[in-house]
């Protein structure tokens, strides 16, 4: 018998939550420097023949799922597993697909924490500025690797418990709020809504970001080169098998399988909805915002800024250098002028207020930013 409960409100919002489920630093940041690592243009073969063959049909199978149990009234997949094999390690199995998205969720909104915290203080003036006349990557890059460190605490002794700031901490928990009251809101009122709004503005910031990293030259290289740099292929590397297998854990990981989010997204899915050409739009979106838009931005500008050998040890040394200490660093020269001027001039008046500030009060600022 089937019950009644909430259901995604349009199509389209459906195909942008579920595509939302599936953007985000895995595409900006992760896929480049796979890329980079496995063979440059040569990585888009197994890759395609990953998405094809394992990607669209698995992802095809997770939405049966979920509408399938939706249907009975389940959304949870302990419950819609049991529904399907009437076993007891079925809800043993079904568990992960709660713990994984919770533990999912919890990093997520750390991460986005430090993306709202950068974003605060790049716009108020307070991010480093590289020594004047450094040419040396290892030079410019020091003073935002050490923001980072700074800002999510890591100890400079021994100690293994993170010390963030207090700023860091308030951002954490706005970024938390935000999340648990789109949650709250429910599938239509929240995440639909949502989405519909957050999806439509991160493609058009990353076509701005796009094009502005195009239009990087400097005599270290130029954004072109960085294409170049990152789409020739290395045939050679095909015959390596880790490769096939970074293509199709990138797969996995790009499109949330086996994550248990899609199944329970799925159960929202009125029982007669189309879900064979909405599942493919949702995961054709993602793949676009992945090859054209991640593959396009991160690499060519570190290639335009830094050149090609140098930008080969920033992908080495994972997407999180890249995303948080490389692009930090090249974005903040260049920023464009009147936004530089407004950060100049922001400086100069927090050097003014923190000069008129009383010691105590210095203390608590110094804390906070």
């Amino acid at each position: 018998m089937e019950v009644k409960r909430e259901h995604w409100a349009t199509r389209i919002g459906l195909i942008l939550a579920m595509a939302g489920n599936a953007v985000g630093l895995g595409n900006f940041l992760r896929f480049p420097v796979q890329a980079a690592e496995n063979g440059g243009g040569a990585f888009m073969i197994p890759y395609i023949i990953a998405f094809l063959l394992v990607g669209i049909p698995l992802m095809w199978v997770e939405w049966a799922i979920g509408r399938y149990g939706g249907a009975y009234g389940h959304g949870t997949t302990p419950s819609i597993f049991h529904l399907l094999w009437k076993s007891k390690f079925a809800k043993i199995l079904g568990v992960f697909g709660l713990w994984i998205p919770l533990v999912v969720i919890i990093y997520y909104i750390y991460i986005e924490s430090w993306t709202l915290g950068f974003a605060i203080k790049f716009l108020i003036g307070l991010v480093p500025e590289p020594p004047p006349g450094a040419t040396n990557p290892d030079s410019i890059l020091h003073p935002f690797k050490e923001f980072l460190y700074n800002y999510i605490g890591i100890p400079k002794d021994d100690e293994p418990i993170l010390k963030p700031s207090i700023f860091a901490y308030l951002v954490f928990l706005i970024t938390m709020a935000v999340n648990v009251g789109i949650l709250i809101r429910g599938v239509s009122e929240g995440i639909e809504k949502f989405a519909k709004i957050a999806m439509p503005t991160l493609f058009i910031l990353a076509i701005f970001l796009l094009v502005r990293v195009f239009l990087l030259e400097t005599p270290n290289g130029s954004a072109v080169e960085g294409l170049s740099f990152l789409w020739t292929p290395d045939f050679e590397k095909l015959k390596d098998p880790s490769v096939w297998i970074a293509a199709v854990g990138q797969i996995f990981f790009t499109l949330s399988l086996g994550f248990g989010a899609i199944i329970t997204y799925a159960s929202y899915i009125k029982k007669n909805d189309d879900i064979v050409l909405s599942g493919l739009t949702a995961s054709t979106l993602n793949e676009k915002a992945e090859v054209i838009l991640g593959g396009s931005i991160a690499i060519p500008a570190a290639v335009a800024f830094f050149g090609v050998a140098n930008a080969v040890a920033i992908a080495k040394a994972g997407a999180f250098n890249l995303g948080f200490i490389t692009l930090p660093a090249i974005f903040s020269q260049t920023a464009g002028g009147v936004l530089k001027e407004m950060i100049k001039l922001q400086r100069i008046e927090n050097a003014e207020i923190r000069q008129d500030l009383e010691p105590f009060w210095v203390e608590i600022a110094e804390e906070i930013y």
